[in-house]
């Protein structure tokens, strides 16, 4: 390892579900190091299973919080047995996995500012916390918060328009609220509250780091026209929150630099930065190097789309946060359920369980698949809330089934077109300069990826995410180092590897799909109106 020596760097963390991950990356912007702890294979101790503990009830899921720090403790000690040299470090932030949180207890900040160097965190940190599992975001326990939460602000909307997002189980501040009402005595006995962003921030900090205003964002707490908590929604779930929670910054704030404890143990230089962490959604935004008008899609299990957005418009769908890397800007997520897998569905029930020949039925019908639309939603889709599968003629009739390639196109195309209907609805435009970036399993073929690019009327790109929000937070970290000069991301992050091509609009696609997708709308809103019943 002793080559590494002398390379300045800075490191990226990622605090996710199932492992803590970090990567080195240096001034040319090349990651030079990546390691990780898996919770359920490393720290058997704890006893996850996909990191987390699901509950009796089967709606609790939490994690140990000391799970969380003896993984870095764990990772911070095989760097240093590696040889790692710590003293090249200029700057570091990191990620965590967005809406979880942690309950600092009373007199927990005396502990953290005056670290030995000769102990580990975890047996330094045992008696820090008031609540020893956190609440993360698979947790789906508190509806009837999220129902007190929307009624005291004036519906679901008035919440959206505020915060970004109607009230969701998994959402931090629905969380704080049910922890105040079943435990009111932890909750007395907290000084302070983090997102698993901020908390481990705060690790390296040797004192509480404030949220940042993107993982903000994913609370249900912060209004993200003003930057600043919402006191409706804060005295709606808990009293004296505001204290717990400090104020938010900025994401690319430098919070501070690198408690004593780190320069002692492992070699740290004391001038090393700490930038703001972030939610892992955010981070990986950055490690996308996403730019104004640009849209993300993770073709995987589910079909996730990551949209920058100018001026947003919250909805009753998605989720509208705070740019992680332009502060006047925002992003938006929206999650679809029926993605890999209704794509396999259709591939092997209609293209005989061979993508060459899903791809072929893809090839051989023509845009717009002479105005046959579909809708295929085996499991109960959120966005929007509609089951089943729904089949439309050219002359906008119902049918019960179509040709095999037929089929295939009418679900990509389906698949598609629904994405860009619902990316407008939050706000999102494609611009001239729009570009699309296409990640997870469908990314790999390219017939899928056309018509993608079709649909949009954008060029389509490839990208590896393995290490995204890891990788998004190195960068994130020389942007920090970077501020004050007021350079922008795109600017900082300008030697990184560039996507690949796979894909640019064919000729008259426009024209096409231009006149389907105001039909397809239409269609989409007949059948919700019809498995919804009457409008209230």
């Amino acid at each position: 390892m002793a080559e590494r020596g002398g390379r300045r760097c800075c490191l990226g963390w990622d605090f996710s579900t199932q492992q803590v991950k970090v990567v080195a990356v240096d001034a040319e912007l090349n990651v030079f190091y990546e390691d990780s702890v898996h919770f359920d294979r490393d720290l058997l101790e704890f006893g996850t299973q996909g990191g987390v503990h699901v509950h009796e009830d089967g709606l609790t899921v939490t994690s140990p919080v000391l799970m969380w720090v003896q993984a870095l403790d764990t990772i911070l000690e095989r760097m240093k047995a590696l040889g790692f040299d710590f003293s090249q470090v200029l700057a570091l932030s990191g990620a965590g996995q967005q809406h979880g949180s942690v309950y600092w207890k009373t007199g927990a900040s005396q502990v953290l500012t005056n670290l030995s160097p000769d102990l580990l965190l975890h047996k330094q940190l045992q008696a820090c916390f008031s609540i020893k599992d956190s609440p993360v975001w698979m947790d789906s326990s508190t509806t009837a918060q999220c129902r007190q939460l929307e009624a005291a602000v004036g519906g679901a909307q008035a919440l959206s328009s505020l915060t970004g997002s109607r009230a969701y189980e998994r959402f931090t501040g629905n969380q704080i609220a049910k922890i105040y009402q079943q435990n009111p005595e932890a909750y007395s006995h907290t000084e302070r509250i983090s997102l698993v962003s901020s908390f481990a921030a705060s690790l390296f900090l040797g004192s509480y780091s404030p949220i940042d205003y993107s993982d903000g964002s994913g609370m249900n707490l912060l209004q993200i026209q003003d930057k600043v908590w919402s006191q409706a929604c804060l005295s709606a779930c808990a009293p004296h929150l505001e204290e717990k929670l400090g104020s938010p910054v900025p994401s690319c704030s430098v919070v501070g630099a690198i408690s004593s404890y780190y320069v002692q143990r492992y070699g740290f230089p004391p001038g090393c930065k700490v930038v703001a962490f972030t939610g892992d959604n955010p981070a990986s935004l950055a490690g996308m190097r996403l730019e104004e008008g640009d849209i993300a899609v993770s073709l995987g299990t589910s079909d996730t789309l990551f949209l920058w957005l100018q001026e947003p418009i919250p909805a009753l769908e998605g989720h509208i946060f705070c740019n992680p890397v332009d502060p006047q800007h925002y992003m938006a997520l929206l999650c679809f359920k029926n993605g890999s897998l209704m794509r396999e569905k259709i591939r092997d029930e209609s293209a005989s369980c061979s993508w060459s020949d899903f791809s072929k039925a893809l090839r051989s019908t023509e845009m717009g698949n002479g105005g046959n639309l579909g809708f295929y939603f085996d499991i109960m889709e959120i966005t929007p809330e509609i089951i089943g599968r729904h089949r439309f003629s050219a002359e906008n009739l119902k049918v019960s089934a179509f040709p095999g390639d037929v089929e295939v196109r009418a679900l990509i195309e389906g698949q598609f077109m629904a994405k860009r209907i619902h990316a407008e609805g939050l706000g999102y435009r494609v611009m001239p300069k729009t570009k699309i970036l296409a990640t997870g399993g469908a990314s790999h073929n390219k017939d899928i990826l056309q018509v993608l690019a079709d649909v949009f009327g954008a060029p389509v790109y490839v990208i590896d995410t393995a290490n995204s929000a890891c990788v998004g937070s190195a960068y994130r970290a020389f942007h920090g180092l970077a501020a004050g000069t007021d350079l922008p991301f795109s600017e900082v992050v300008k030697l990184a590897p560039n996507p690949q091509l796979a894909a640019t609009p064919s000729s008259g696609a426009s024209q096409v799909y231009e006149a389907l997708l105001p039909q397809y709308a239409k269609l989409e809103q007949r059948i919700l109106a019809q498995t919804r019943g009457p409008p209230e």
